[in-house]
């Protein structure tokens, strides 16, 4: 951009930004040979516009007569386009595409680096591991690209909660990790903590949705909680989940016992997923009773772990760890086979024909197509008729995905097959759904049916969950009768079917086939 008189007279240096001019001329020193040929510099200029850009020279020296050297000559190539492609290129590759936040790279450079300037200053650092609660509901409900709105929307109010010198990185999916740095006490993290709790539990409008998220965090402190940016690390994410069996929207420190407890849970996968191997899983079954024939009508087949060294595991005991390291679809699969081919062989054997109800989970119909092939498959291998099968699920599940969900059950109910809403009434308030999916019965859960005799509201809300599934042709069975009075008030209230220990907990296939299905119907209700 220069004319000719404005540049003759000047030298190279005069027109490079502040401190160019001095590494070009150590580049030179390493550089230049000894007869002043030089390769591969590349250095910076600012035209008149004032727009820096980068050239790279190769030059020999120009000598004169006395064989002194009077300069250089040689070719320059501008290369502005090359080295923003590559800071482009380095930015990408230490950084999250969807967020623009450091990568798990470039947290764990600085994480390293922020602990050896504490070292030095004798100040804390914090790292902080945060998981959306729930986030994988938002994405398989309304797809990935609201999703990904979420979380840059999620991502910009964190970074607003934190300091200029404090790192933000988004590590995959929906975690984030924070480094911060120059801390004098533990509980200025637990502020931050507070202030992101906070900012992510107000709506979020993302696509013309309005979404309420919240999320769990776990905090690790340097140096009492980890000497490294691993064990710091790993620390905050066992104080993560933590968090989540606290109830999730919430933060806790890492403790020892934390520690502790993670180990047992690892061995407690390693022991289940030999469980399945070994085949140590057997099924209990609990009785199903028609209030207006007082017979068994059906069968709930309930899940329990026969452990060498422990003996008779019950669900509570493994279940939450199988959902979290994913054994719980396995699990499920077998649950269902099982079921369904011990059914078949009660019917075989000319026992009272009865259907079974088996317990779906999330993962299970996280691939409702996928799901619907299953149990399509398990149909086929056990022989089992259509309509002696019952599918459990939770008004939360049903509806993380309604649209598939809802196709994949039509089918399943043209064959025949059974859907019940499991733990009806702890839920969705909607109930717009009854309407949408094709749902057969309602199972009320049990802690309304506990205080049925003394509390009013509890016999009130069954009593309206009654009138309104039969409103729309639909069963209702009440879990968790135990008494003979609670037994009595459904009956009164027009219940269809009960189950619960006041008739029998749930027991091993032989012992319920001989107590409940061997000859006619049996009279069970008082």
């Amino acid at each position: 951009g220069y004319r000719a008189e404005e540049l003759i007279g000047h030298t190279a240096a005069e027109f490079m930004p502040p401190g160019e001019a001095e590494r070009v001329r150590a580049w030179f020193r390493e550089n230049m040979l000894p007869d002043g040929t030089f390769k591969g510099l590349e250095h910076q200029l600012i035209a008149k516009s004032g727009q820096v850009f980068w050239l790279q020279i190769n030059g020999t020296a120009t000598w004169d007569a006395d064989g002194n050297r009077t300069g250089h000559r040689g070719t320059t190539r501008d290369i502005t386009e090359l080295k923003v492609s590559e800071a482009r290129i380095s930015y990408l590759a230490t950084r999250d595409p969807l967020t623009e936040l450091p990568n798990r790279l470039l947290f764990n450079d600085r994480l390293e680096q922020g602990t050896i300037n504490a070292r030095r200053s004798g100040e804390a650092v914090g790292v902080l591991f945060i998981d959306l609660d729930r986030f994988k509901n938002i994405n398989d409900s309304l797809g990935h690209h609201v999703g990904d709105l979420l979380l840059r929307e999620v991502s910009q109010r964190m970074s607003a909660c934190l300091r200029g010198g404090d790192t933000i990185a988004r590590l995959g999916g929906d975690e984030f990790v924070i480094a911060l740095e120059h801390l004098r006490k533990a509980e200025d993290a637990a502020q931050v903590a507070e202030k992101i709790v906070r900012s992510l539990a107000r709506p979020v409008e993302v696509a013309g949705n309005s979404l309420s998220t919240s999320c769990s965090i776990g905090i690790s402190i340097f140096p009492e909680d980890g000497d490294d940016a691993s064990t710091l690390m790993k620390n905050a994410d066992t104080a993560m989940y933590h968090a989540k069996e606290k109830g999730r929207n919430n933060f806790q420190f890492f403790s020892t016992d934390m520690n502790v407890r993670a180990v047992e849970r690892h061995k407690l996968e390693i022991s289940l997923r030999r469980a399945l191997e070994n085949g140590e899983f057997v099924l209990h079954y609990q009785p199903q009773v028609a209030f207006e024939t007082g017979a068994v009508v059906g069968a709930e087949a309930l899940i329990r772990w026969q452990d060498p060294e422990r003996g008779l595991i019950a669900p509570s005991g493994f279940i939450g760890v199988a959902e979290e390291s994913g054994l719980i679809e396995p699990i499920g699969r077998w649950v269902l086979m099982e079921a369904c081919l011990q059914t078949r062989r009660w019917q075989d054997k000319g026992l009272l024909p009865a259907r079974v109800a088996v317990n779906i989970s999330a993962r299970q119909l996280r691939d409702p197509r996928e799901f619907l092939h299953y149990v399509n498959h398990v149909l086929d291998q056990s022989g089992l008729d259509p309509r002696y099968l019952e599918l459990e699920m939770t008004e939360s599940l049903l509806l993380d995905n309604i649209e598939e969900n809802a196709a994949a059950l039509r089918r399943l109910g043209k064959l025949g097959v059974h859907i019940a809403v499991d733990d009806f009434g702890t839920g969705y308030s909607s109930l717009a759904y009854l309407k949408q999916l094709p749902i057969d019965s309602l199972k009320v859960d049990r802690t309304f049916v506990r205080d049925i005799e003394s509390d009013p509201d509890d016999a009130a809300i069954i009593s309206a969950v009654i009138a309104m599934a039969h409103g729309l042709k639909l069963r209702v069975t009440a879990e968790g009768v135990e008494t003979q009075g609670q037994l009595d008030a459904l009956r009164a209230l027009d219940c269809d079917e009960y189950q619960g220990y006041l008739l029998s907990k749930p027991i091993p296939a032989d012992e319920f086939a001989q107590r409940f299905l061997a000859g006619p119907a049996l009279k069970l209700v008082r």
